[in-house]
C-alpha cells in the first residue's frame, strides 16, 4: 500500500514553531534568573503564588498544568532556597499550603525588570505583543477543551 500523503518540513509545523520560540525564550530567562538563583519552573511558580497570600499545592499544580511529582521537588528547592514556606492546611491536613517568603517577595522588582528585559527582546511592539500573547491563549484553551480532539480539520 502506497502512501500518498507526504509530511511537511519541520519549519511549516506548528508544534515545532511553538517549541522552537519557547526554548528561546526560556533561555532568556534562564540567563537573567540565575542571577537570583532561580529556574524557569520556580519563575512560573513565584509568579501564580505572588498575586495570592497562600495557596494549596494542588492549586498551584492546576494553574501551572504540572503534576504533584513534578511540582513536590520544585517547591521542596524553593523551600530550601528560602523562596517559599509549605505547611499543612489547619483545617485538613492533607492539603499543603505554599506561600511567598519575604525574601522571595523582595525579588518583585528584578522580576518585573527581567520580563520588560525579555519582552523587549522580541523586538514586538505592544500591539503585537498583546495580539499575540492573546492568540496563545486561545490556543492553549482550545488545545485542553476536550471537544478539541474531536473537531474536524478541513
Amino acid at each position: 500500500m502506497t502512501n500518498t500523503s507526504t509530511l511537511s518540513p519541520i519549519d511549516e509545523r506548528l508544534c515545532f514553531a511553538l517549541y522552537s520560540t519557547s526554548q528561546a525564550i526560556i533561555k532568556k530567562y534562564k540567563k537573567s534568573l540565575a542571577k537570583l538563583n532561580m529556574t524557569y519552573p520556580q519563575y512560573l511558580a513565584y509568579l501564580v503564588l505572588s498575586g495570592q497570600d497562600s495557596m494549596i499545592v494542588k492549586d498551584l499544580g492546576q494553574a501551572l498544568y504540572l503534576d504533584s511529582a513534578t511540582l513536590t521537588p520544585l517547591l521542596k528547592r524553593m523551600e530550601q532556597s528560602g523562596l517559599v514556606t509549605r505547611q499543612r492546611a489547619s483545617d485538613d491536613e492533607r492539603k499543603v499550603m505554599i506561600s511567598l517568603t519575604p525574601k522571595a517577595k523582595a525579588l518583585h522588582d528584578d522580576i518585573a525588570t527581567i520580563q520588560k528585559e525579555v519582552a523587549c527582546s522580541t523586538g514586538l511592539a505592544p500591539e503585537c505583543f498583546n495580539a499575540l500573547l492573546t492568540q496563545l491563549h486561545d490556543l492553549n484553551q482550545q488545545l485542553r477543551t476536550p471537544q478539541a480532539d474531536t473537531t474536524p480539520c478541513s
